[in-house]
């Protein structure tokens, strides 16, 4: 079973989950690997930096080599779900095409019940199944929208809502679990 990692912004604890999430499934003793692109910057703009034209067919091919070789691949998208990879071709569009179930990142911050309903509800418009959304950071005393948002997400969507993973876990919280399960059930119906 492999997921397809993105948030509603960047800096919302993308890359954080995923190594997390990468950490906790080695130490269940399952295999591996993470999958991102290296420059901080949307892929279209990574593409101009590094002087490459960024081909499609090759992600998809080091995709499914790796997911041949290891029980879960986790790809991490780079900034929010409709960042540019090419003028005419989203990360919405990779991941579309890569067909995993979708793991929403975001943080626990006003806005975030804005971009949250709108990525999850875009990540339905492509076909695919969001498998959760993760909400990170600890609400702060007196902060009204961080102290409401996890209740109103779970009203809002139809997807689980899981805690971020701590730094000193030292297993998957049962909630994260399940939502693997999920997921995995799922990908073997598609």
């Amino acid at each position: 079973m492999s997921l397809f990692i993105t948030g509603t912004d960047t800096g919302v604890g993308k890359t954080h989950t995923a190594i997390q999430l990468l950490h906790l499934l080695r130490a269940a003793g399952t295999s591996c690997a993470g999958m991102k692109p290296q420059t901080p910057a949307a892929p279209i703009v990574g593409g101009f930096v590094e002087e490459v034209n960024l081909n499609i067919e090759q992600i998809l091919t080091a995709f499914r080599a790796l997911e041949d070789r290891v029980e879960h691949v986790i790809v991490e998208g780079v900034g929010g779900w409709m960042v540019p990879i090419r003028p005419d071709y989203f990360m919405s569009d990779l991941a579309a095409e890569i067909k995993l179930p979708v793991l929403v990142v975001t943080q626990n911050r006003l806005g975030c019940l804005n971009h949250t309903a709108l990525t999850v509800r875009s990540v339905g418009d492509y076909n695919l199944r969001c498998a959760g959304v993760v909400l990170n950071g600890v609400p702060v005393a007196g902060d009204i929208a961080a102290l409401t948002n996890a209740n109103v997400l779970q009203r809002i969507l139809n997807v689980p809502l899981l805690a971020g993973l701590g730094e000193n876990l030292m297993e998957l919280p049962v909630d994260w679990r399940l939502m693997l399960d999920s997921a995995r059930d799922l990908s073997v119906l598609t």
